[in-house]
């Protein structure tokens, strides 16, 4: 199957014989079907779990090159009642290319449930970021569901060689000062987490700092490191949950109560 060719491979085909085989340039950023997805989607969880005081979501990521798996994945997601949502943590391409993204997109769009996706660092090679932008939405975004913020940012310093601020901290002060009247919890998502090789550690501190001044601070969650990881970085109580690559066939479910406690789930298919 093409989808699971290396995609260098498919470059090093082109350049063998010749473009006329082929009707786009893999970064050509010609996008077809759906866009904006993210913004759609954050509408359908807020509606649907409005007043709701128990919100329960799955976490999944690094699911490039892993077409197969993602779509037995989402076929066992669809055939459960018990969630909301569900959040892909970023690396739904492999090396940014566009025919990547719609690939993923469109086995995730077979989710019965709205779900929403954070960008990786493989997603911001070449283009990437621009075919990011226009299928899911911007880098850092942020919804309600029931009274708990999610706050989904792009941690993926390195592959911007610093050029830009990130994390953004002026888009965490944005958030900060506008905290919605039912907002008691607060829940971040990011690809990479702090110590990692892609996060700028120069500021790891900082950022820790910054998110434990929202509201009730529950826990953050990650992808990037292919591994299940349940680490208390900072020593101060705040958990990050990493998951594993969709090669593992394995996906985490968090459940937030009323009572001010959670618990997760390591669910394996």
């Amino acid at each position: 199957m093409l989808k699971k060719l290396p995609f260098l491979l498919v470059a090093l085909l082109v350049s063998l014989t010749g473009c006329d085989m082929f009707d786009s340039h893999p970064y050509d950023g010609q996008i077809t079907g759906d866009t904006n997805i993210n913004a759609k989607n954050i509408s359908r969880i807020e509606q649907a779990t409005a007043g709701k005081t128990t919100i329960k979501f799955a976490w999944m990521g690094d699911s490039q090159r892993y077409y197969d798996e993602t779509e037995e994945f989402v076929k066992k997601i669809n055939e459960r009642t018990d969630l909301d949502f569900v959040i892909h943590g970023g690396d739904l391409t492999d090396f940014g290319a566009t025919e990547e993204f719609m690939w993923m997109r469109d086995i995730m769009n077979g989710l019965k449930l709205p779900y929403v996706a954070l960008i990786g660092n493989h997603d911001c090679l070449a283009n990437g970021e621009e075919i990011f932008r226009t299928i899911y939405g911007e880098e850092n975004f942020s919804f309600m569901a029931g009274n708990i913020k999610f706050v989904c940012l792009n941690t993926n310093a390195l592959e911007f060689d610093y050029s830009h601020p990130i994390p953004d901290f002026n888009y965490l002060e944005q958030e900060l000062n506008s905290q919605p009247q039912q907002q008691e919890k607060t829940i971040f998502a990011m690809h990479v987490r702090p110590y990692s090789e892609q996060f700028n550690n120069n500021v790891a501190w900082v950022f820790q700092d910054v998110i434990k001044r929202f509201p009730g601070l529950q826990f953050c969650v990650n992808a990037h490191d292919h591994r299940l990881q349940v680490d208390d970085l900072f020593n101060d109580g705040v958990i990050y949950y990493g998951s594993e690559n969709m090669e593992k066939r394995s996906y985490l479910v968090f459940t937030v109560t009323p009572d001010n406690n959670y618990t997760y789930e390591v669910v394996r298919y």
